[in-house]
């Protein structure tokens, strides 16, 4: 089909509207880069005879979210703004599945009356996308070497669609959740929170891994690979997040004023110091634990849990106030990591960091920041979606936190007790201790190489 320049509706691709397609886009970099991050932290920390497969399951995880969200995940999303107009879910559904007309629209070609800033919607479908995928990643750091891939994969599809619709209610500003007040501006509910839920169930299911607690007949012991592979990994998703920030805020005019996707009042630098601040302050606490308990696991739970209980508030904090919630958060993830060791718990990352760490920041959230104003819509002077007439608190913030983990048990309630009864859930133990990437890869594990 020829362009004809006649048709073209200049308002949708102005420069003015190609600069924030690009700060949106630089947020998918970011969070493919968060993927390669989490890989390396992986390879640094799973047992050499399960690395290959542990590697292969979590990318095809990713791409398996990937691809069920283009095909039907953005819909939900974007439906509270189309309820905001006064349209439905349905409505939203079949204009953004992957056969959708809005999904399949060139931006020049719509009459920005009808949908305005098209362009960086699609951009957004990719970026959520991304965030689908490493939901799935996420929730196989709690099952890996244990679940069947089987198992595993279907819960891949169907944690996407489940995930979606709960970003709907607790992610943006006009959802149930956030339009009457939980405030939560990247993601921790949904993205974090949603597969620790999951893990809650799904770990005692499948019990410890040989050699984790204690020996095994043919696994003396756990012991991590590489410890400087997780730390690099560390380092890059740190280095990919602030390209996630921006793409975490709306940017309106006057010129490219910032506001937070919960429409709270922000600006870059805040975010960004916010950010910094909170790996700052966490990797200080928990540097002090690690020598403290003479663990280095806590050099690496550390930065990562102060950000994890930053993540909700980078845009209204102060710094000195997201500096001192940081130092907190990893003596929580502390006590929750105790915990799990001395119950013989199999779960590592998502119970003290997330469940953990993560509460704790949407909790220190609504009292350090209580009756900030937020929520609504840019425009909006009255009625339900006024801008900026909700205010955080509290009660809205455990709401939230109930409502995340609540949905990750319930999806892993159902979906557990189905395939455990179809298809079977669990590897056996014999092949966990041998490896996986011999029993399904026919790789030889690292010992049984033969020398050149």
């Amino acid at each position: 089909m020829s362009l004809n320049l006649e048709t073209v509706f200049a308002e949708q691709v102005t420069l003015n509207s190609l600069v924030q397609n690009l700060v949106y886009a630089s947020g998918t970099v970011g969070a493919i880069m968060v993927v390669v991050g989490l890989l390396m932290i992986d390879a640094g920390t799973t047992r050499s005879n399960n690395l290959l497969n542990s590697t292969l399951e979590k990318l095809l995880g990713f791409f398996i979210g990937f691809a069920t969200y283009f095909i039907i995940g953005f819909g939900f999303w974007a439906a509270q703004y189309y309820i905001m107009e006064g349209a439905t879910l349905t409505d939203s559904i079949k204009d953004w599945w992957l056969a959708g007309g809005m999904a399949n629209a060139r931006a020049h070609e719509v009459d920005p009356g009808v949908f305005p800033g098209l362009n960086t919607f699609q951009i957004f479908i990719f970026f959520l996308a991304c965030f689908a995928g490493i939901i799935n990643v996420l929730f196989h750091f709690a099952v890996a070497e244990r679940m069947k891939a089987a198992a595993y994969f279907i819960f891949c599809a169907v944690a996407t669609v489940v995930s979606s619709a709960l970003s709907w209610a607790t992610w943006g500003s006009v959802g149930p959740l956030t339009n009457p007040g939980f405030h939560d501006f990247f993601g921790v509910g949904f993205v974090y929170l949603f597969p620790a839920g999951m893990a809650l169930v799904m770990v005692p299911k499948l019990g410890a891994r040989p050699g984790m607690f204690g020996p095994h007949p043919k696994v003396a012991s756990y012991d991590a690979p590489s410890i400087g592979l997780a730390a690099t990994g560390l380092v890059t998703i740190f280095a990919s997040l602030p390209m996630v920030i921006l793409s975490c805020l709306f940017f309106f005019d006057p010129e490219a004023l910032a506001v937070s996707v919960t429409m709270a009042n922000t600006s870059v630098g805040i975010a960004f110091n916010n950010y910094g601040l909170a790996w700052a302050g966490g990797a200080i606490s928990g540097l002090l634990i690690a020598y403290k308990t003479r663990s280095y696991a806590y050099t690496l739970l550390g930065p990562l849990a102060g950000y994890v209980a930053g993540a909700s508030g980078f845009d209204v904090y102060l710094p000195w106030q997201m500096f001192l919630v940081a130092l907190g958060a990893p003596f929580v993830a502390y006590a929750v990591y105790e915990f799990t060791l001395k119950r013989g718990i199999d779960e590592h990352k998502l119970f003290p960091l997330f469940l953990g760490a993560g509460s704790y920041g949407l909790i220190m959230l609504g009292i350090f920041k209580a009756g900030t104003a937020r929520g609504g819509y840019l425009g909006f002077e009255d009625g339900a979606y006024a801008f900026q007439h909700g205010q955080i608190g509290i009660v809205m913030q455990v709401v939230g936190i109930l409502a995340c983990v609540g949905t990750g048990v319930v999806t892993a309630l159902v979906l557990g007790f189905i395939l455990e009864k179809t298809i079977g859930l669990k590897v056996e133990e014999d092949d966990q201790a041998s490896g996986l990437d011999q029993k399904v890869w026919d790789i030889a594990p690292p010992s049984a190489t033969p020398a050149e």
